[in-house]
């Protein structure tokens, strides 16, 4: 039964609107107390902005760089508030971490143009993992707000002759958007979009680690992006522009009274022989 209660509980999260699941979450975890670790860990919810104060530098915040009630700053490496034994990437791959943060950081600034990101990766036993977060909230204005978080978790399996590699992505993307305009009122939109894919491709000089991450994250923003402008502003205008009347209401009675008047004087002809 708790399965059961599970599944619907989390089905019952991605319905509702993204800017209120910490609140829901919250209030869903009160009534069934024995799913709070399960929904805790399964439910993504939106990212949290920190400032690394060794570097000044803005970092996301995620169960990915927590230990314990501490959370690690991809820039300096450290941990806030400071923790001794906090869990560290190996050297190696904190040298792939700072080339990714950077890489990131880039991207994110030629598609969003604002914004945070952060990079965090962790070791396997046959490769590593790491996530990729982004955030752009809206730009604080009174007649539009939104926000975008999207989440992407790779997993990367290094084949034995180190020339090539599995890696498996697993994106979620958090959209929400609010209007109010005085022509239109108030209007919100959101929701969130899962999609998984997997790929081999080849590890050189040429195409490094980085480089087929950052085409795999490309593509699934992009996917996703157009999923999201199919889903939620095509269908809302489609809605819109079937409800709507782009005649004034005076304009269509007289149109229709005409009907009226021609459909009856049609009706009087004599008809022909």
């Amino acid at each position: 039964m708790t399965e059961q209660q599970l599944d619907c509980a989390l089905d019952l999260m991605r319905r509702l609107p993204p800017q209120q699941i910490e609140k829901n979450l919250s209030e869903l975890i009160d009534l069934v107390p024995a799913l709070c670790e399960d929904l805790l860990s399964s439910v993504d919810q939106p990212l949290k902005i920190a400032r690394d104060k060794t570097l000044g530098k803005d970092f996301l915040l995620c169960d990915y760089n927590r230990d314990g009630d501490s959370y690690r700053s991809p820039w300096s490496n450290t941990y806030d508030p400071p923790l001794d034994d906090g869990t560290m990437p190996s050297d190696r791959l904190r040298k792939l971490e700072i080339e990714a943060n950077n890489a990131f950081d880039q991207f994110r600034e030629m598609y969003f143009e604002g914004g945070v990101s952060s990079v965090y990766l962790w070791d396997l036993d046959h490769g590593f993992a790491g996530v990729v977060l982004i955030k752009k909230a809206g730009d604080g204005s009174k007649k539009i707000k939104g926000c975008w978080d999207s989440i992407h978790v790779i997993e990367v399996q290094e084949k034995s002759s180190g020339k090539s590699a599995h890696y498996k992505l697993t994106s979620t993307v958090m959209l929400w958007l609010q209007t109010n305009k005085e022509s239109s009122g108030t209007m919100n939109l959101g929701g969130s979009l899962t999609r998984q894919v997997e790929q081999d491709a080849s590890v050189s000089d040429a195409s490094p680690h980085i480089v087929n991450i950052g085409r795999l994250v490309e593509d699934m923003e992009n996917k996703i992006r157009n999923t999201l402008n199919e889903i939620y502003f095509g269908k809302t205008r489609d809605i819109v522009n079937g409800v709507r009347s782009i005649m004034p209401i005076p304009d269509q009675g007289q149109q229709e009274a005409l009907k009226n008047d021609l459909m009856a004087a049609l009706s009087k002809r004599p008809q022909a022989q």
